[in-house]
């Protein structure tokens, strides 16, 4: 009889271990899941974790085309060589780079947006003279997106603050200073 209560007491302690140590794989495996797929509100369309629509031979083939989102607000500085206003000036493609993507994402959806450019400058020049270059920089980043497919009725305001406005973390003669900034909002 001893032995036998002493390998109830090892089977129970080994199935304790088991419950206290398989507990977190089992909430694990349910978080895992949430990253393979998820529905969207209105249980129309299944994307994966990657944002990609999952598509199936054996489900309906009449469901809306997956939409990917488009930030609430995007905001993009893109910095000019000094007493430049072009885009061949812009010297940080990594900037670029992102307004590309965003204005791809743009195409794809049918959202409309409100874009406002504002062209600055650094604190040499006149300003006179800040205010309408940093009015060309904004132009030209409007010119710029028109070409690449965003609606001219979608750039609501293009403006300059010249050498007003400065960043003031960096040197007001920076190439920091020396940017356009673009601020999107979604309408409705």
């Amino acid at each position: 009889m001893r032995k036998f209560k002493q390998s109830s007491r090892a089977a129970a302690a080994a199935a304790s271990l088991a419950l206290v140590l398989g507990a977190p794989l089992a909430a694990n495996a349910a978080d895992m899941m949430d990253h393979f797929w998820s529905a969207k509100p209105t249980g129309t369309a299944w994307v994966t974790g990657y944002g990609e629509c999952w598509q199936s031979t054996q489900g309906p083939n009449d469901l809306e085309p997956c939409v990917k989102p488009v930030p609430a607000e995007f905001v993009v500085r893109l910095n000019f060589e000094f007493d430049k206003y072009r885009i061949e000036n812009v010297v940080n493609d990594t900037e670029l780079a992102r307004l590309d993507d965003y204005i791809a994402d743009v195409n794809a959806t049918q959202s409309r947006e409100q874009l406002t450019l504002v062209g600055h400058t650094d604190a040499k020049g006149s300003e006179a003279y800040n205010d309408t270059l940093g009015l060309n920089r904004a132009n030209a980043v409007r010119d710029y997106m028109v070409s690449k497919g965003i609606p001219a009725s979608d750039i609501v305001s293009v403006e300059s603050r010249g050498e007003r406005d400065m960043l003031p973390e960096f040197d007001v003669y920076s190439v920091k200073q020396r940017r356009v900034t673009i601020r999107s909002e979604v309408e409705g």
